[in-house]
């Protein structure tokens, strides 16, 4: 197997394989990936078995073969290398390990690597992703109502059914929702005109936020839904994950009809406060008091040993006085995405849930459960 290809081009796809990889295991055959040279392309694979990742890459092919390589390793060289034309080439040795040798070509010194592979029959076959059945959505919405919504996955391993993304087709509405119990994000956006239905689903936000990073702002993503599988696609890649098993909570009972009182605040007052104030909260209980009083809005961090935090911001209001216990975390992730300037928090009660949302309103938002006071 030989073949000749550019070292930056090289870089960039094998750098998310990388994040694919979840093992370091330089033994384990999940910490390599597959290259395989045809017809003057690289067609690269890794993947941690829940999560699967496709590309080819142009090259000039000599002799034709496949192998795999401990990713990390290869990236290590990749990097350490100069730029230009590198050229990969596999030669048989005694037994069945095989060295391979990359050498950076034309230089006026040489540089030569090897490094072991392993035989690419070892490596895990994906699932098909060709012939299924796919709907294209934009691709700049699809990333919006992902960085809405992944973050507020649920961390506990027992509760794995909200360890993920849930997608859900309602008309011709996608809807994208998260939660971990005290917390839910929700998206919605009519992207599903024309298209046939298909179960709903909860994603592994791993390669939501691998979409997240790669997807083109611009043009479309091919998403597919079936057989206990999701499929993205979209330049050359193609990218497949395992669906998480179980029943997603009834998520709408969660969604207040409606609530009584309301203040808004501008973005960047909010942010800076919070990054100040967080700076004295206990970050293992992370509560911080919104004291809510006709035009202002005091943000305190709770009392502890190390001291306390105390700012007051403006804000558009004009009821009784109320104090709100929150997790400053839940206040904080979810403003990073929020694209206004002005941000809208609606509650009835000081223990019911407040919800958090774009002002003027968009098709996301945010709800909160209340901590209790201490």
């Amino acid at each position: 197997m030989k073949f000749t290809f550019d070292r930056d081009a090289m870089i960039k796809e094998i750098a998310i394989a990388q994040e694919i990889i979840s093992t370091k295991n330089a033994g384990s055959i999940l910490s390599n990936v597959l290259l395989s040279a045809f017809n003057n392309s690289l067609v690269i694979k890794a993947t941690d078995i829940k999560v699967n990742f496709e590309t080819h890459l142009p090259v000039q092919v000599e002799q034709e073969g496949s192998t795999t390589v401990y990713c990390d390793k290869f990236m290590g060289i990749l990097t350490s290398l100069p730029e230009g034309e590198i050229e990969f080439n596999q030669a048989h040795e005694n037994g069945e390990e095989q060295a391979i040798t990359v050498l950076i070509k034309p230089v006026a010194k040489k540089i030569k690597f090897q490094i072991k592979s392993m035989s690419q029959e070892k490596f895990p076959d994906f699932d098909s992703a060709d012939d299924v059945p796919y709907f294209e959505v934009p691709s700049k919405e699809i990333k919006e109502m992902i960085s809405q919504t992944s973050f507020a996955v649920s961390e506990d391993e027992t509760r794995y059914f909200m360890n993920g993304v849930y997608f859900e087709k309602k008309g011709d509405l996608l809807n994208l929702v998260a939660t971990d119990g005290r917390r839910l994000s929700f998206a919605s956006k009519n992207l599903l005109g024309g298209v046939t239905d298909f179960p709903s689903a909860i994603v592994h936000p791993k390669v939501l936020n691998t979409i997240l990073r790669h997807a083109p702002e611009e043009g479309t993503i091919a998403i597919a839904i079936v057989d206990k599988m999701i499929f993205f696609k979209f330049g050359t890649y193609k990218f497949g994950s395992v669906l998480l098993d179980g029943q997603f909570p009834n998520y709408e009972r969660v969604i207040p009809e409606n609530q009584a009182h309301n203040f808004q605040v501008e973005r960047s007052d909010l942010m800076s406060a919070l990054k100040r104030v967080a700076l004295m909260v206990d970050k293992k209980a992370g509560r911080i008091y919104f004291n809510i009083e006709p035009g202002t809005l005091r943000i305190t961090s709770q009392v502890s040993d190390l001291g306390s935090a105390d700012e007051e911001i403006a804000c558009q209001y004009d009821g009784q006085n109320y104090v709100i216990a929150l997790n400053y975390r839940y206040i904080e992730e979810p403003l990073r995405g929020i694209n206004s300037e002005r941000i809208k928090f609606e509650f009835t009660e000081e223990m019911k849930a407040v919800t958090m949302r774009a002002e003027p309103a968009m098709d996301y938002f945010h709800i909160v459960m209340p901590m209790q006071k201490e």
